[in-house]
């Protein structure tokens, strides 16, 4: 998978409308400033358009599937159109279903608990924590990190050869990673799984923001995905893809909603009929603002243009390489190199800086919002910083004092609505925080690094 940058050039279109975009938050060292929201990677902002839409809907809602009200049905309605929304987002296959459930991570649990019992799973250790740990029931084969994508399609290949019993696999791999924002060879990976009788999942948490995902191109049999990635608000996710594997499970949930028919038996007992659609897995009542407003940051997106997008994305994806490379204390981690097609994640580590103390200070002192620690993917970052899995280390800041040294990184993200103020002070910020120092003190407190004052920040009055 690659961006075609050239070919896009001709259609960057501008930042999408955001909220927040017009927040201030005080800086220790006085004042206030407009907040630049960098950290997109852990949760995006919401869209205007998205917003406006659910603020539109919500003297409509109504319960989906239960009610004969005329708001009941309209929600129900509602519902189901964003269902044929994100299908159509993800260029779903005419078979494939669409199931909505809370978060990327709770989508890969549900296929995870849905497995063949004799199913076993290859993960490569690079993946976020979501698509890392769910497969607990499961003969799991994790696979180290590849320097190229290339070797990562080798060695997939060689895991799936040498399997015994040969019997139902599946692959677990990202599309975009949250650490390094580098793209992995979907497609390649999908071609492989199949070769061998595999199936594969694709983890589309930071790939469906920034770059479009089209299964049936991709040939993966399943899409997974959050809606606070993908400028949505509320806790909502997607699994997409085949059905049969879901039909054959029992409901992630048993409740209501899930079930068609329910019925005593003469011995006392319970007698279920499931049902085999998505709302098999959709028990309970649903997240129905949640739902549409994933299906209307799709929309929003396909509007926009996502071509356009994804090369205004890319222009700035490389002034903050070309920035930060300009400071030679500075190292962008990668796993495959500085000509790795990436999206706008990117991490890196400061010579001389402890990186939970840099985090703070670009807050503090710049009003610029990042992510320090290790991610949620303790074993891609340990392996990325060179370090021994019993190093001390954990996600957030670690105990150490400003200055020490720590086993974290700084994550810099951004998207569609990233003006380019907030890039421009961003790099500003990095070359004068290493060339001139932090201005303030700061101290580690309850396992954070925040400035040394000695009060509580204070909370607007307008929060």
């Amino acid at each position: 998978m690659s961006v075609p940058t050239a070919a896009l050039e001709s259609s960057i279109c501008a930042p999408l409308p955001v909220l927040g975009q017009n927040v201030t938050v005080p800086l220790v060292t006085g004042g206030e400033v407009t907040y630049a929201a960098l950290d997109y990677a852990a949760s995006a902002p919401a869209l205007q358009r998205v917003w406006d839409d659910v603020a539109a809907y919500a003297p409509y809602y109504g319960s989906v599937h239960r009610g004969a009200g005329y708001l009941s049905q309209l929600s129900t309605d509602l519902f189901e159109n964003s269902r044929r929304t994100v299908a159509e987002f993800l260029g779903c296959r005419a078979d494939d279903q669409v199931v909505f459930t809370r978060s990327t991570t709770d989508s890969l649990n549900l296929l995870a608990a849905a497995i063949p019992a004799d199913c076993q799973v290859f993960v490569y250790e690079t993946e976020h924590h979501a698509s890392l740990l769910p497969w607990r029931d499961a003969r799991v084969t994790y696979l180290n990190a590849p320097r190229t994508p290339a070797q990562a399609v080798e060695s997939l290949e060689r895991a799936l050869a040498d399997r015994d019993p040969y019997g139902p696999a599946l692959v677990c791999v990202t599309g975009a990673s949250n650490v390094t924002g580098e793209l992995w060879p979907v497609k390649e990976l999908a071609a492989a799984a199949h070769a061998h009788g595999a199936r594969i999942v694709l983890d589309a948490a930071q790939l469906a923001p920034h770059h479009p995902v089209d299964i049936a191109e991709l040939d993966v049999d399943w899409v997974a995905f959050s809606g606070h990635k993908l400028y949505a608000p509320f806790g909502s996710g997607v699994l997409a893809g085949r059905a049969d594997w879901l039909q054959a499970a029992e409901p992630y949930l048993a409740g209501g909603g899930a079930s068609r028919k329910v019925a005593r038996r003469a011995d006392g007992g319970v007698d279920v009929d499931w049902h085999t659609t998505a709302a098999r897995h959709e028990a309970g009542s649903p997240n129905v603002i949640g739902v549409y407003s994933i299906a209307s940051a799709c929309k929003a997106l396909t509007e926009a243009g996502f071509e356009g997008l994804v090369a205004r994305e890319q222009e700035l994806v490389g002034r903050v390489r070309e920035g930060l490379a300009e400071v030679p204390e500075v190292q962008v981690l990668s796993l495959f190199g500085d000509d790795a097609p990436r999206v706008g994640v990117i991490s890196f580590v400061v010579r001389g800086w402890n990186s939970s103390h840099f985090a703070a200070a670009l807050s503090a002192e710049y009003g610029i919002g990042v992510r320090d620690g290790l991610f949620c993917a303790h074993p891609l970052v340990r392996t990325l910083l060179g370090s021994d899995p019993q190093d001390p280390g954990e996600c957030g800041a670690p105990d150490a004092e400003p200055g020490e040294r720590s086993l974290n990184a700084i994550r810099v993200s951004f998207g569609a609505g990233t003006p380019d103020e907030h890039i421009d002070r961003f790099l500003r910020a990095v070359s004068e925080l290493v060339r001139e120092g932090a201005r303030w003190n700061y101290r580690t407190e309850d396992g954070r690094c925040v400035p040394d004052r000695g009060e509580a920040a204070q909370v607007p009055d307008t929060f």
